[in-house]
């Protein structure tokens, strides 16, 4: 609603008009927090929703407005932002910008920073151990570059590429807020679709040259030929904006961000988000489902817990780097006292990263800084754990773990490290680290004596007895005397209230007493803020060195998370190597074999064994519920799981390093993009199939069922037919309902067929879950829908279609027998 239309509705005081100027030059979805000398307070719509939001008060400012109106304290900021944002609203500050002047009705005020989904430094607001992602898209010449940047804690990425390319990332990184320039938003709902919080920017904010200058200032160099980005053109344009959009408009400080990375798909294992979904790794459909991380996540410190996520969305390719992880694990496994000591200082470091954000934006407190101290502290006692373990591995560690003494110890110079005070409380700063503040501080201490010398002093002068010295913020120091003793009181007592039974006066001497406490308690407050500014501009000097040291840590954590995890779950370390042969011993489903433990049983362990000459595609037939899924899942997951370092639930495994890991199992229709279930699985299979390398592996599960069974079988049949012949062999695990698959060994060498055994007892199933190097030609169906509660007359009947169905079974096994046919001319050939 503008002024004037405001105006015609109630009269606006020179304050609410500075309101509505100021929320006018913002959207709908910004709350404007407009701070009113102790309070923030919000006006008409914006206070309907922070009403709503916080669960505070709507009111009015007086009876003849008709605005709307709602506040709460300044100081409990920290107490009502998370809820704001996390209610999907972005929120400007308004400050005041000037103190308070006598002749003048209104005090200037003006947005001083912005705080969105994507530009959040609140530790209230964060997940700890999730990651805050603010990217950029931008599209041009048919070329589209990314940025994402987790402003919380320095990291910042970019990249360029395909549409497939920025899919792929944009879900990895699943940021909170999308920033991109107007003109272009359909195009960009085309690429990531509607459920990212987006922002249109104006298209000066995606000018490639201020873009670039802009990443050079940044950094403070020539060029960007040193990250490797100098000609992702549009991906420069996407960083550049999400620069300008943090610095000039949200006014957020980000000093920490010393380096920028180039997203290359070629570095790591690619997952696509087939792959991450089906194989449930870090989230499920089903919110109550346990995940891979779930299982893994046994780390202490939030930056781990953050770290872990992307080591598992982003498996290393490098077997120097694995078995870096592995020798390590492997160390904590054999070295539990030094585990367990090293496991106890962690639970005493804060987060770091979060912190050193904080500390650059002047957002920390001393609570913030006396928590890194500590942090500090143990990270130097980690240090030297692992230099005294004369292990060279661990000493490795411990050289490349940063000094950070010096750090810690000028902060306990300076700060009480037992104070929990803010600094607007004071009495932050150690006593004897200056000679002003211990002087105006002595004065504060001595006022007791003092007052209590004038009591003393006073009683005595004039006889009343039961004469009080009190303060209140009315009247400072004042003396209270009964009624009955006034004619006692003295010339030089001033009256200042008189009350029912008694009388309150002041002096000269008092008041003065006053005035000096009061000039000290100001002095006391500006000496300990510029002390504690300068103790913040230090530290600001060492934010490499904390970011630095917070990714050891996150490391270090990571990898006893994994030792704990092999303990408790017997896992084994895989070995890996370059051969492009597999071999599992007794694997396991790391997710399932921990969700049956609860109830007291034990996963049956299956072997997989794969290799280029004999056995490159695996099809294994069984009834459903038999267990082929979890075998084709645990599969991957076992190799998934030896690519980011970790041991794997198996007696043996030996892995020829993968690639890329590939999944189409299960089944949904995707009915808002108008996709049926068949139609979602020819297009991930399609995706697959076009994207192959010869380190890939795929895990393929009921191709063709959800089409007729003569379509089925036939598009199954010759997709493993193009696997098998394709240059790149990718090791496959193909799982069927179609036991009419199982004849292609016969004519293909490199396919073995494999079985889920299941017994037949007293026309009861019992499922075994043990894989057999043998051919199921059974189905069975009927008996799984007996155990489902089907009625007995529905059972029987089916039995009885069976059996004739069966009869005129069609033998699809002659297929290549008398497939020369195909090839006669028949014009050429004699009738006979």
């Amino acid at each position: 609603m503008s002024i004037k239309q405001l105006e015609k509705k109630t009269t606006l005081t020179p304050l609410m008009r500075q309101y509505f100027e100021i929320r006018n030059k913002y959207p709908d979805d910004t709350l404007i927090l407009f701070r009113v000398g102790d309070f923030y307070e919000m006006f008409g719509n914006d206070a309907i929703q922070c009403s709503k939001i916080l669960n505070i008060v709507l009111t009015k400012r007086n009876k003849n407005s008709s605005i709307e109106l709602a506040g709460f304290p300044y100081h409990s900021i920290e107490n009502y932002l998370p809820k704001l944002i996390k209610s999907g609203f972005r929120v400007a500050i308004c400050d005041q910008l000037e103190k308070k002047k006598k002749n003048k009705k209104i005090i200037n005020r003006g947005v001083t920073e912005i705080i969105t989904p994507g530009v959040i430094i609140n530790s209230e607001v964060l997940e700890s151990k999730t990651s805050n992602f603010l990217a950029a898209i931008h599209i041009e010449n048919n070329k589209i570059g990314i940025s994402f940047l987790d402003i919380s804690t320095g990291e910042f990425f970019v990249g360029e590429g395909s549409n497939s390319y920025v899919d792929k990332f944009f879900k990895k990184f699943n940021p909170n807020e999308v920033l991109y320039k107007q003109n272009k938003k359909s195009d960009i709902t085309k690429i990531i679709g509607n459920k990212y919080y987006s922002n249109g920017m104006e298209d000066w904010v995606f000018d490639y040259l201020s873009a670039y200058e802009n990443l050079l200032r940044h950094f403070k160099t020539n060029s960007l030929k040193g990250f490797k980005i100098e000609n992702l053109y549009n991906g420069i344009i996407a960083a550049g904006a999400i620069l300008n959009y943090v610095c000039s408009i949200c006014n957020i400080k980000i000093s920490h961000i010393y380096n920028i990375t180039k997203l290359v798909e070629d570095e790591y294992v690619s997952l696509d988000d087939f792959t991450l979904e089906n194989l449930e790794i870090i989230k499920s459909k089903n919110e109550k489902a346990i995940t891979l991380i779930n299982i893994l996540d046994n780390t202490i410190s939030p930056m781990g817990g953050r770290l872990l996520k992307k080591w598992i969305t982003f498996p290393l390719k490098n077997i120097f780097d694995l078995k870096k992880r592995h020798n390590i694990v492997s160390l904590f496994l054999n070295n539990k006292n030094i585990y367990k000591q090293i496991s106890k200082k962690i639970r005493n470091i804060s987060d770091i990263e979060r912190l050193t954000s904080k500390i650059v934006s002047y957002k920390v407190n001393p609570h913030d800084i006396i928590l890194l101290s500590i942090s500090l502290k143990k990270i130097t006692d980690i240090k030297n754990i692992l230099f005294n373990s004369k292990i060279d591995e661990l000493k490795n560690i411990s050289y490349n773990i940063k000094k950070c003494d010096n750090i810690y110890i000028h902060i306990e110079k300076i700060l009480s490290m037992s104070s929990t005070n803010s600094i607007n409380k004071g009495n932050i700063i150690l006593p004897g680290f200056s000679k002003k503040l211990d002087e105006f501080r002595n004065i504060i201490n001595s006022s007791k004596e003092y007052i209590n010398n004038i009591y003393k002093r006073e009683k005595q002068n004039t006889g009343i007895k039961n004469l009080k010295i009190l303060f209140n913020n009315i009247f400072g120091f004042y003396i209270e005397i009964k009624s009955l003793y006034k004619k006692k009181v003295p010339s030089h007592w001033i009256l200042k209230q008189k009350l029912f039974n008694c009388e309150r006066y002041i002096t000269d001497e008092l008041k003065n007493h006053e005035m000096k406490i009061l000039s000290s308690k100001e002095k006391i407050f500006y000496i300990e803020k510029t002390i504690f500014s300068k103790l913040i501009d230090y530290l600001s000097k060492y934010t490499d060195i904390l970011q630095f040291n917070s990714k050891s840590i996150a490391e270090i954590d990571i990898l006893m998370s994994f030792a704990k995890c092999a303990i408790a779950n017997n896992y084994i370390r895989p070995e890996l190597n370059k051969s492009f042969n597999i071999s599992i011993k007794d694997g396991r489903h790391p997710v399932i074999e921990k969700q049956i433990s609860s109830y007291n049983k034990s996963y049956i362990p299956n072997d997989i064994i794969m290799n280029n000459n004999d056995s490159q595609i695996i099809i294994i037939t069984g009834p459903n519920m038999s267990g082929k899924s979890a075998i084709l899942r645990q599969t991957a997951l076992i190799i998934l799981m030896a690519q980011i370092g970790s041991y794997v639930p198996a007696s043996y495994a030996s892995i020829g390093i993968v690639d890329k890991i590939f999944s189409r199992v299960g089944s949904s229709d995707n009915i808002s993009m108008g996709e049926s279930t068949f139609m979602k699985e020819m297009n991930e299979t399609a995706s697959i199939i076009n994207n192959l390398s010869d380190r890939s592996f795929l895990i393929l599960d009921e191709i063709g069922r959800g089409t007729s069974n003569d379509d089925g079988i036939s598009l199954a049949w010759s997709i493993i037919e193009f696997l098998n012949k394709n240059i790149h062999k990718p090791k496959t695990l193909f799982a069927t309902h179609y036991h009419e698959l199982n004849n292609i060994s016969n004519y293909i060498n490199n396919i073995k067929n494999y079985s889920i055994s299941v017994k037949i007892i007293d026309e009861n199933i019992i499922f075994t879950r043990k894989l057999l190097n043998n051919i199921s030609n059974k189905s069975y169906g009927i008996h799984i829908a007996k155990i489902a509660g089907m009625p007995d007359s529905i059972i029987n009947r089916a039995n009885e279609l069976y059996s004739i169905i069966e009869k005129n079974k069609i033998n699809v096994k002659n297929f290549y027998k008398y497939s020369f046919i195909k090839n006669l001319n028949v014009e050429n050939i004699t009738p006979i």
